[in-house]
Protein backbone atom coordinates (compact mmCIF):
# COMPACT_ATOMS: atom_id res chain seq x y z
CA UNK A 1 0.00 0.00 0.00
CA UNK A 2 1.35 3.42 -0.96
CA UNK A 3 1.33 5.56 2.17
CA UNK A 4 3.02 8.62 0.66
CA UNK A 5 -0.32 10.21 -0.03
CA UNK A 6 -1.17 13.47 -1.79
CA UNK A 7 -4.04 15.54 -0.46
CA UNK A 8 -5.69 18.70 -1.72
CA UNK A 9 -5.40 21.49 0.81
CA UNK A 10 -7.58 24.58 0.16
CA UNK A 11 -4.78 26.87 1.32
CA UNK A 12 -1.67 25.31 -0.29
CA UNK A 13 -3.09 23.17 -3.09
CA UNK A 14 -1.77 19.65 -3.62
CA UNK A 15 0.65 18.65 -0.88
CA UNK A 16 2.23 15.31 -0.06
CA UNK A 17 3.26 13.18 2.90
CA UNK A 18 6.97 12.38 2.50
CA UNK A 19 7.15 9.63 5.14
CA UNK A 20 4.97 6.57 5.52
CA UNK A 21 4.85 6.90 9.30
CA UNK A 22 3.05 10.22 8.88
CA UNK A 23 0.23 8.42 7.12
CA UNK A 24 0.10 5.77 9.84
CA UNK A 25 -0.09 8.44 12.54
CA UNK A 26 -2.82 10.32 10.67
CA UNK A 27 -4.83 7.09 10.43
CA UNK A 28 -4.61 6.54 14.20
CA UNK A 29 -7.82 7.29 16.19
CA UNK A 30 -5.92 9.79 18.35
CA UNK A 31 -5.24 11.91 15.29
CA UNK A 32 -8.58 11.32 13.56
CA UNK A 33 -10.20 12.86 16.63
CA UNK A 34 -8.78 16.22 15.50
CA UNK A 35 -11.33 16.19 12.67
CA UNK A 36 -13.94 16.81 15.36
CA UNK A 37 -12.25 19.76 17.06
CA UNK A 38 -12.63 23.22 15.56
CA UNK A 39 -9.46 25.20 15.07
CA UNK A 40 -10.89 28.53 16.21
CA UNK A 41 -13.56 27.41 18.67
CA UNK A 42 -16.76 29.48 18.35
CA UNK A 43 -15.38 32.03 15.87
CA UNK A 44 -17.89 30.73 13.34
CA UNK A 45 -20.55 32.59 15.36
CA UNK A 46 -19.00 35.74 13.85
CA UNK A 47 -17.24 34.37 10.74
CA UNK A 48 -19.50 31.63 9.30
CA UNK A 49 -16.71 30.06 7.25
CA UNK A 50 -14.45 29.41 10.23
CA UNK A 51 -15.37 25.74 10.51
CA UNK A 52 -11.93 24.29 9.82
CA UNK A 53 -10.43 21.87 12.30
CA UNK A 54 -7.25 20.99 14.15
CA UNK A 55 -6.91 18.17 11.61
CA UNK A 56 -6.57 20.70 8.76
CA UNK A 57 -4.08 22.75 10.74
CA UNK A 58 -1.86 19.82 11.68
CA UNK A 59 -1.58 18.68 8.06
CA UNK A 60 -0.82 22.22 6.92
CA UNK A 61 1.87 22.73 9.55
CA UNK A 62 3.49 19.41 8.55
CA UNK A 63 3.51 20.56 4.92
CA UNK A 64 5.21 23.85 5.83
CA UNK A 65 7.75 21.93 7.89
CA UNK A 66 8.69 19.98 4.78
CA UNK A 67 9.13 23.25 2.88
CA UNK A 68 11.34 24.64 5.66
CA UNK A 69 13.50 21.52 5.73
CA UNK A 70 14.04 21.71 1.96
CA UNK A 71 15.04 25.39 2.20
CA UNK A 72 17.50 24.82 5.04
CA UNK A 73 19.05 21.82 3.31
CA UNK A 74 19.53 23.92 0.16
CA UNK A 75 21.59 26.29 2.34
CA UNK A 76 23.79 23.41 3.47
CA UNK A 77 22.22 23.03 6.91
CA UNK A 78 22.91 19.46 7.96
CA UNK A 79 19.53 17.83 8.56
CA UNK A 80 19.62 14.05 8.33
CA UNK A 81 16.70 12.02 7.01
CA UNK A 82 16.06 10.74 10.52
CA UNK A 83 15.92 14.31 11.90
CA UNK A 84 13.68 15.47 9.06
CA UNK A 85 11.27 12.63 9.74
CA UNK A 86 11.31 13.29 13.49
CA UNK A 87 10.64 17.02 13.23
CA UNK A 88 7.81 16.31 10.75
CA UNK A 89 6.26 13.89 13.25
CA UNK A 90 6.61 16.43 16.05
CA UNK A 91 4.86 19.23 14.16
CA UNK A 92 2.14 16.87 12.96
CA UNK A 93 1.35 15.91 16.55
CA UNK A 94 2.05 19.23 18.27
CA UNK A 95 -1.67 19.97 18.83
CA UNK A 96 -2.94 16.43 19.36
CA UNK A 97 -3.58 17.21 23.03
CA UNK A 98 -6.20 19.89 22.37
CA UNK A 99 -9.60 19.28 23.94
CA UNK A 100 -13.06 20.31 22.73
CA UNK A 101 -13.16 23.81 21.21
CA UNK A 102 -9.37 24.05 21.44
CA UNK A 103 -8.22 26.71 23.92
CA UNK A 104 -11.69 27.68 25.19
CA UNK A 105 -12.22 24.75 27.55
CA UNK A 106 -8.55 23.98 28.20
CA UNK A 107 -8.85 24.75 31.91
CA UNK A 108 -12.53 23.94 32.41
CA UNK A 109 -12.53 20.16 31.98
CA UNK A 110 -9.04 18.82 32.65
CA UNK A 111 -7.01 21.83 33.86
CA UNK A 112 -3.90 20.47 32.18
CA UNK A 113 -2.16 22.45 29.39
CA UNK A 114 -2.69 20.95 25.94
CA UNK A 115 1.09 20.75 25.41
CA UNK A 116 1.36 18.35 28.37
CA UNK A 117 -1.45 16.19 26.98
CA UNK A 118 0.12 16.28 23.51
CA UNK A 119 3.30 14.88 25.01
CA UNK A 120 1.35 12.12 26.79
CA UNK A 121 -0.30 11.17 23.51
CA UNK A 122 3.07 11.13 21.76
CA UNK A 123 4.53 8.89 24.45
CA UNK A 124 1.59 6.51 24.10
CA UNK A 125 1.99 6.47 20.32
CA UNK A 126 5.70 5.87 20.74
CA UNK A 127 4.93 2.67 22.62
CA UNK A 128 2.48 1.55 19.96
CA UNK A 129 4.94 2.34 17.14
CA UNK A 130 7.88 0.56 18.73
CA UNK A 131 9.93 3.62 19.66
CA UNK A 132 9.76 5.33 16.26
CA UNK A 133 8.73 8.63 17.88
CA UNK A 134 11.61 8.82 20.37
CA UNK A 135 13.58 11.45 18.46
CA UNK A 136 10.43 13.44 17.68
CA UNK A 137 9.63 13.57 21.41
CA UNK A 138 13.17 14.66 22.20
CA UNK A 139 12.90 17.52 19.69
CA UNK A 140 9.40 18.42 20.90
CA UNK A 141 10.70 18.71 24.48
CA UNK A 142 13.68 20.83 23.31
CA UNK A 143 16.13 18.23 24.57
CA UNK A 144 17.88 17.71 21.21
CA UNK A 145 21.21 19.49 20.59
CA UNK A 146 20.04 21.13 17.35
CA UNK A 147 17.93 23.87 18.88
CA UNK A 148 16.68 25.16 15.54
CA UNK A 149 14.64 21.99 15.03
CA UNK A 150 12.62 22.76 18.16
CA UNK A 151 12.33 26.40 17.10
CA UNK A 152 10.64 25.25 13.88
CA UNK A 153 7.96 23.64 16.09
CA UNK A 154 7.71 26.16 18.92
CA UNK A 155 9.09 29.67 18.54
CA UNK A 156 8.17 33.13 17.33
CA UNK A 157 8.56 31.96 13.72
CA UNK A 158 7.44 28.34 14.00
CA UNK A 159 5.48 26.42 11.38
CA UNK A 160 2.53 26.31 13.77
CA UNK A 161 2.08 30.08 13.58
CA UNK A 162 2.84 30.16 9.87
CA UNK A 163 -0.04 27.82 9.20
CA UNK A 164 -2.67 28.99 11.65
CA UNK A 165 -2.39 32.65 10.64
CA UNK A 166 -2.60 31.81 6.97
CA UNK A 167 -5.35 29.20 7.42
CA UNK A 168 -7.47 31.15 9.89
CA UNK A 169 -7.29 34.21 7.64
CA UNK A 170 -8.43 32.09 4.68
CA UNK A 171 -11.43 30.51 6.43
CA UNK A 172 -12.59 33.62 8.28
CA UNK A 173 -12.12 35.86 5.25
CA UNK A 174 -10.12 38.34 7.34
CA UNK A 175 -7.55 39.52 4.79
CA UNK A 176 -5.54 41.41 7.41
CA UNK A 177 -4.17 38.05 8.56
CA UNK A 178 -2.61 37.10 5.22
CA UNK A 179 1.14 36.61 5.58
CA UNK A 180 3.98 35.98 3.14
CA UNK A 181 4.66 32.55 4.60
CA UNK A 182 6.40 31.31 1.48
CA UNK A 183 8.87 34.20 1.40
CA UNK A 184 9.55 33.93 5.13
CA UNK A 185 10.32 30.22 4.78
CA UNK A 186 12.63 30.96 1.83
CA UNK A 187 14.51 33.45 4.02
CA UNK A 188 15.11 31.00 6.90
CA UNK A 189 18.70 30.21 7.84
CA UNK A 190 20.66 28.61 10.66
CA UNK A 191 23.74 29.98 12.41
CA UNK A 192 25.35 28.67 15.61
CA UNK A 193 22.58 26.11 15.90
CA UNK A 194 19.76 28.67 16.01
CA UNK A 195 17.02 29.55 13.53
CA UNK A 196 17.41 32.94 11.87
CA UNK A 197 16.03 35.02 9.02
CA UNK A 198 18.16 36.51 6.29
CA UNK A 199 18.11 40.31 6.18
CA UNK A 200 16.10 40.29 2.93
CA UNK A 201 13.17 38.93 4.93
CA UNK A 202 12.91 41.79 7.46
CA UNK A 203 9.83 43.39 5.92
CA UNK A 204 8.07 40.05 5.57
CA UNK A 205 8.66 39.49 9.29
CA UNK A 206 7.26 42.92 10.09
CA UNK A 207 4.15 42.13 8.05
CA UNK A 208 3.87 38.77 9.83
CA UNK A 209 3.96 40.40 13.27
CA UNK A 210 1.39 43.04 12.30
CA UNK A 211 -0.90 40.36 10.85
CA UNK A 212 -0.67 38.29 14.03
CA UNK A 213 -1.62 41.26 16.20
CA UNK A 214 -4.59 42.12 13.98
CA UNK A 215 -5.81 38.53 13.88
CA UNK A 216 -5.82 38.32 17.65
CA UNK A 217 -8.04 41.33 18.15
CA UNK A 218 -10.15 40.84 15.02
CA UNK A 219 -10.70 37.07 15.24
CA UNK A 220 -9.35 35.20 18.26
CA UNK A 221 -10.33 37.88 20.78
CA UNK A 222 -13.21 39.43 18.82
CA UNK A 223 -15.65 40.62 21.45
CA UNK A 224 -18.60 38.53 20.22
CA UNK A 225 -16.43 35.43 19.99
CA UNK A 226 -15.17 36.18 23.49
CA UNK A 227 -18.73 36.46 24.81
CA UNK A 228 -19.75 33.14 23.23
CA UNK A 229 -16.68 31.32 24.52
CA UNK A 230 -17.05 32.65 28.05
CA UNK A 231 -20.72 31.63 28.04
CA UNK A 232 -19.62 28.12 27.08
CA UNK A 233 -17.14 28.09 29.96
CA UNK A 234 -19.88 29.21 32.37
CA UNK A 235 -22.22 26.52 31.06
CA UNK A 236 -19.67 23.77 31.69
CA UNK A 237 -18.88 25.28 35.09
CA UNK A 238 -22.57 25.11 36.03
CA UNK A 239 -22.83 21.56 34.74
CA UNK A 240 -19.81 20.55 36.82
CA UNK A 241 -21.34 22.18 39.90
CA UNK A 242 -24.55 20.21 39.42
CA UNK A 243 -22.55 17.03 38.84
CA UNK A 244 -20.70 17.57 42.13
CA UNK A 245 -24.12 17.86 43.82
CA UNK A 246 -24.98 14.43 42.47
CA UNK A 247 -27.49 15.59 39.86
CA UNK A 248 -27.97 13.48 36.76
CA UNK A 249 -26.65 14.95 33.52
CA UNK A 250 -27.38 13.50 30.09
CA UNK A 251 -23.83 13.50 28.71
CA UNK A 252 -21.46 11.03 27.09
CA UNK A 253 -19.43 8.69 29.28
CA UNK A 254 -16.15 10.46 28.66
CA UNK A 255 -17.58 13.91 29.33
CA UNK A 256 -19.16 12.58 32.54
CA UNK A 257 -15.74 11.28 33.58
CA UNK A 258 -14.40 14.85 33.66
CA UNK A 259 -17.57 16.56 34.94
CA UNK A 260 -18.12 14.30 37.93
CA UNK A 261 -14.50 14.40 39.10
CA UNK A 262 -11.90 17.08 39.73
CA UNK A 263 -8.49 16.42 38.25
CA UNK A 264 -5.13 18.07 38.74
CA UNK A 265 -1.96 17.76 36.65
CA UNK A 266 -0.73 15.35 39.33
CA UNK A 267 -3.76 13.11 38.76
CA UNK A 268 -3.06 13.11 35.05
CA UNK A 269 0.54 12.09 35.69
CA UNK A 270 -0.55 9.37 38.13
CA UNK A 271 -3.01 7.60 35.82
CA UNK A 272 -2.29 8.77 32.28
CA UNK A 273 -3.65 5.65 30.57
CA UNK A 274 -7.11 5.98 32.11
CA UNK A 275 -7.37 9.72 31.59
CA UNK A 276 -5.95 9.60 28.06
CA UNK A 277 -8.49 6.91 27.20
CA UNK A 278 -11.37 9.18 28.14
CA UNK A 279 -9.76 12.34 26.77
CA UNK A 280 -9.17 10.63 23.42
CA UNK A 281 -12.93 10.12 23.07
CA UNK A 282 -13.75 13.74 23.90
CA UNK A 283 -14.38 16.31 21.16
CA UNK A 284 -16.71 19.13 20.10
CA UNK A 285 -19.51 16.66 19.44
CA UNK A 286 -19.66 15.68 23.11
CA UNK A 287 -20.11 19.32 24.07
CA UNK A 288 -22.76 20.08 21.45
CA UNK A 289 -24.71 16.95 22.40
CA UNK A 290 -24.50 17.98 26.05
CA UNK A 291 -25.72 21.50 25.25
CA UNK A 292 -28.75 20.09 23.44
CA UNK A 293 -29.54 17.88 26.43
CA UNK A 294 -28.97 20.71 28.90
CA UNK A 295 -31.71 22.82 27.27
CA UNK A 296 -34.26 20.39 28.74
CA UNK A 297 -32.59 20.04 32.16
CA UNK A 298 -34.56 20.77 35.33
CA UNK A 299 -32.01 23.37 36.38
CA UNK A 300 -33.29 26.59 34.76
CA UNK A 301 -29.88 28.28 34.84
CA UNK A 302 -28.17 25.43 32.97
CA UNK A 303 -31.04 25.28 30.49
CA UNK A 304 -30.90 29.03 29.94
CA UNK A 305 -27.16 29.12 29.34
CA UNK A 306 -27.21 26.11 26.99
CA UNK A 307 -30.12 27.36 24.91
CA UNK A 308 -28.56 30.82 24.69
CA UNK A 309 -25.41 29.34 23.13
CA UNK A 310 -27.20 26.94 20.79
CA UNK A 311 -29.58 29.63 19.52
CA UNK A 312 -26.92 32.37 19.50
CA UNK A 313 -28.69 34.54 22.03
CA UNK A 314 -25.35 35.84 23.17
CA UNK A 315 -24.69 38.14 26.10
CA UNK A 316 -23.83 41.76 25.62
CA UNK A 317 -20.12 42.41 26.09
CA UNK A 318 -18.33 45.64 26.92
CA UNK A 319 -14.59 46.11 26.41
CA UNK A 320 -12.42 48.72 28.11
CA UNK A 321 -8.74 49.40 28.57
CA UNK A 322 -9.30 49.94 32.30
CA UNK A 323 -10.98 47.61 34.83
CA UNK A 324 -14.70 48.15 35.39
CA UNK A 325 -15.47 49.89 38.67
CA UNK A 326 -17.25 48.11 41.48
CA UNK A 327 -20.12 50.59 41.30
CA UNK A 328 -20.68 49.94 37.61
CA UNK A 329 -20.61 46.18 38.12
CA UNK A 330 -23.07 46.49 41.02
CA UNK A 331 -25.40 48.56 38.83
CA UNK A 332 -25.36 45.95 36.05
CA UNK A 333 -26.04 43.17 38.56
CA UNK A 334 -28.96 45.12 40.04
CA UNK A 335 -30.41 45.86 36.60
CA UNK A 336 -30.16 42.18 35.68
CA UNK A 337 -32.13 41.04 38.73
CA UNK A 338 -34.81 43.73 38.52
CA UNK A 339 -35.30 44.08 34.76
CA UNK A 340 -34.98 40.42 33.78
CA UNK A 341 -36.14 38.78 36.98
CA UNK A 342 -33.07 36.59 37.34
CA UNK A 343 -32.40 35.42 40.90
CA UNK A 344 -29.27 36.68 42.65
CA UNK A 345 -27.91 33.13 42.83
CA UNK A 346 -27.48 33.25 39.05
CA UNK A 347 -25.44 36.44 38.93
CA UNK A 348 -21.97 34.90 38.97
CA UNK A 349 -22.95 32.90 35.88
CA UNK A 350 -24.65 35.62 33.87
CA UNK A 351 -22.89 38.82 34.91
CA UNK A 352 -19.17 38.28 34.79
CA UNK A 353 -15.97 39.94 33.70
CA UNK A 354 -12.35 39.23 33.06
CA UNK A 355 -9.41 40.34 31.02
CA UNK A 356 -7.58 39.33 27.87
CA UNK A 357 -4.14 40.37 26.75
CA UNK A 358 -1.88 40.03 23.77
CA UNK A 359 1.43 41.33 22.51
CA UNK A 360 2.64 41.27 18.95
CA UNK A 361 6.23 40.46 19.76
CA UNK A 362 8.21 39.33 22.78
CA UNK A 363 11.75 40.43 23.52
CA UNK A 364 11.98 38.40 26.71
CA UNK A 365 12.58 35.00 25.13
CA UNK A 366 14.01 33.70 21.86
CA UNK A 367 13.84 36.87 19.81
CA UNK A 368 13.68 36.55 16.05
CA UNK A 369 17.25 36.99 14.86
CA UNK A 370 18.26 38.64 11.60
CA UNK A 371 21.33 37.28 9.78
CA UNK A 372 23.24 39.80 7.67
CA UNK A 373 25.44 39.06 4.67
CA UNK A 374 28.59 39.83 6.63
CA UNK A 375 27.65 37.13 9.13
CA UNK A 376 26.56 39.50 11.90
CA UNK A 377 23.34 38.84 13.78
CA UNK A 378 20.92 41.28 15.40
CA UNK A 379 17.63 40.71 17.23
CA UNK A 380 14.52 41.88 15.38
CA UNK A 381 13.82 44.54 17.99
CA UNK A 382 17.02 46.37 16.96
CA UNK A 383 16.50 46.35 13.21
CA UNK A 384 12.80 47.02 12.71
CA UNK A 385 11.94 50.25 10.90
CA UNK A 386 8.39 50.62 12.17
CA UNK A 387 8.96 49.91 15.85
CA UNK A 388 7.77 46.59 17.14
CA UNK A 389 4.84 46.51 19.52
CA UNK A 390 6.39 44.67 22.43
CA UNK A 391 4.17 45.91 25.24
CA UNK A 392 1.29 43.78 26.47
CA UNK A 393 -2.09 45.20 25.40
CA UNK A 394 -4.69 44.37 28.00
CA UNK A 395 -8.45 44.67 27.63
CA UNK A 396 -11.10 44.17 30.29
CA UNK A 397 -14.53 42.77 29.48
CA UNK A 398 -17.93 42.59 31.13
CA UNK A 399 -20.67 40.23 29.95
CA UNK A 400 -24.36 40.29 30.87
CA UNK A 401 -27.68 39.22 29.29
CA UNK A 402 -29.47 41.14 26.57
CA UNK A 403 -32.78 39.29 26.84
CA UNK A 404 -34.95 37.97 29.60
CA UNK A 405 -35.31 34.32 30.45
CA UNK A 406 -37.64 32.55 27.97
CA UNK A 407 -40.89 31.18 29.36
CA UNK A 408 -40.83 27.56 30.56
CA UNK A 409 -43.65 25.08 30.74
Amino acid sequence: MNKKKIFNDPVYGFVSLPYEILFDLIEHPFFQRLRRIKQVSLSHYVYPGALHTRFHHALGAAHLMGEAIDVLRSKEVGISEEEAKAVSIAILLHDIGHGPFSHTLEHSLVNVPHEVISLKFMEQLNEEFGGQLSLAIQIFKNEYPKKYLHQLISGQLDMDRMDYLNRDSYFTGVSEGVIGFDRIIKMLAVKDGELMVEEKGIYSIEKFLIARRLMYWQVYLHKTVLAAEQMLVKTLTRAKELACQGQQLDVTTSLAYFLYQDFSPEDFAAKPQEMLGHFARLDDYDIFAALKAFTAHDDPLLAYLASSILNRRLFRIELKTQPFTGNYLAAIRQKTTTEFGFPESWLDYIVFGGEESNHAYSTSKDEIRILYKDGSVLPMSQVSDFGLQTKVVRKYYLCYPKRALPARD
